[in-house]
């Protein structure tokens, strides 16, 4: 399909059509209910990495004790953070809502309605601006969230690689007659069909005029459909307990994946609360390392293992809490994080010592059954696999040593699952938090599922879960059937 006969107009309606029993976004539903642009602003800065019902759900608390701008300055930072607790980064949130009044007071404690007067409040975006722009006061302003972007992007009406330049693309675009709704439609849409993983191109009515730019559709039919296999996450959370307070019950429910390995946990089972370790429905397992704050690998699983092997059997290395094992009939599931080798790669020469001895404990597992591993490799192994490969060449997680044991790892005869189905660049799981990479999309890809060759067959897909916040990394996906 050509991009200058494109139809936006069919595609809105078609879209609008097929979601209209839709649960529409809770700031949309927020707007309807009230009409109250204070209570629009809220919600809007509460929705940020956040999902819609964790949001409903902290909004009408908070609405509770403060309906409005004079009410909520009579709450202290603690207060307004218990309420709104636990959306996505609620003690900034919290920061941001405390000095709102403040910030008011120059438009008479009035929430603006341009754009350039409420990106001056804090925690006030160009993103959060449009939205209560077009929602609040019903004028025209896009709002582009991820899945805007995305779909836009799948559809190949705008060809952008950030959500700005999506917004200004869409300005000279898309008819002004649109604004205010695209973003609620593609939302929703984006939410129940046009999903960011594994979207459910067998039922939506675009299905025979979309291009589907780089997506990769669910499998269905026969014994290729997803409920036949088994889900698997990886994600480096960066601190259990950080990403607790960000919603990550809600996430890995969400998730609703078999078995979830996390790694780089930061914490000992005593330092954790009760929920996180007894989520319903999961059994978890921890190995963390001895040194508080530090390293550290756990499970959740619906599935029972026959057995649970903890370390490597290297006093060395167990210490440091970096390798799970989880043994089924048919196959073992391995957890890893792997060391850092640090700057000036003072740690090489430990981290290479981990590799050869994990390379040897995989092999020696895959003479019994199939191998899986997953975790954070701490290695991006070819230039594909990083934005800025030549500036990293002397760096840790793409020095040439690194690189030979990946070499070696695959030469051994383990596959790299995301590979098998996505060759394309530019697809990472970690960003650094400085100079805003995530956002610029300058990252790496250093989180894996690799299994060995016999299992290669039995792979059914493999992704990354790049619209999942709460870490500097992302989680990374597996279909696997037994």
């Amino acid at each position: 399909m050509k991009q200058k006969t494109f139809d936006i107009e069919y595609f809105l309606q078609t879209v609008a059509k097929a979601v209209k029993d839709k649960d529409v976004p809770v700031v949309d539903l927020i707007a309807v209910q009230t009409k109250d642009p204070f209570k629009v602003l809220v919600a809007t800065i509460l929705s940020a990495r956040t999902k819609d019902e964790v949001t409903a759900k902290s909004s009408a608390r908070l609405f509770k004790k403060a309906g409005n701008i004079h009410d909520l300055a009579t709450l202290s930072e603690e207060e307004i953070a218990k309420l709104i607790y636990p959306v996505g980064f609620y003690k900034t949130k919290a920061k941001h809502l405390c000095k709102l009044k403040e910030a008011l007071a120059q438009f008479d404690y009035r929430v603006p309605e341009t754009i350039e007067e409420l990106i001056l409040l804090p925690g006030v975006g160009r993103k959060t601006a449009n939205l209560v722009v077009s929602v609040a006061y019903q004028k025209p302003a896009i709002c582009v969230d991820t899945h805007v972007h995305r779909i836009m992007n799948i559809w190949q009406y705008v060809k952008t690689d950030t959500p700005l330049k999506t917004e200004m693309a869409l300005r000279d675009k898309l008819p002004q007659k649109h604004w205010i709704t695209v973003n609620s439609i593609l939302v929703a849409f984006g939410q129940s069909i046009c999903r960011p993983i594994s979207p459910h191109c067998d039922i939506c009515p675009l299905d025979n005029n979309c291009v589907k730019n780089g997506v990769r559709p669910r499998k269905t039919g026969g014994k290729m459909t997803k409920n036949a296999g088994l889900k698997f996450i990886s994600w480096n959370v960066n601190g259990i307990r950080a990403v607790e307070k960000k919603g990550f019950i809600d996430m890995l429910q969400a998730f609703d994946a078999d078995i979830i390995g996390i790694q780089e946990t930061k914490a000992q089972p005593d330092q954790l609360s009760q929920e996180i370790k007894e989520i319903a429905g999961y059994t978890s397992y921890w190995h963390s390392a001895e040194r508080k704050g530090y390293s550290g690998v756990a499970f959740y699983t619906r599935l029972e293992p026959l057995e649970v092997h903890y370390g490597l059997g290297d006093e060395e290395f167990d210490s440091e809490g970096r390798v799970l094992t989880l043994e089924f009939e048919n196959y073992y599931l391995i957890n890893i994080y792997f060391p850092n080798a640090g700057e000036k790669l003072k740690r090489l020469d430990y981290k290479l010592r981990f590799d050869a001895k994990l390379l040897t404990f995989a092999q020696n597992l895959e003479q019994k059954k199939n191998v899986i591993l997953c975790g954070d490799f701490n290695v991006a192994h070819k230039e594909i696999d990083l934005k800025n490969p030549k500036s990293n060449e002397k760096n840790a997680g793409f020095s040439p040593e690194e690189r030979a044991w990946m070499d070696n790892f695959v030469e051994a005869g383990f596959v790299d699952t995301f590979r098998i189905f996505n060759q394309e660049p530019e697809q990472y799981t970690w960003w650094s938090y400085r100079f805003s990479a995530r956002s610029k999309n300058i990252g790496w890809r250093i989180d894996y599922f690799c299994v060995n060759n016999k299992a290669k067959a039995n792979v059914e897909n493999a992704t990354i879960r790049q619209d999942i916040m709460g870490s500097d990394h992302c989680p990374v996906e597996l279909y696997y059937r037994p």
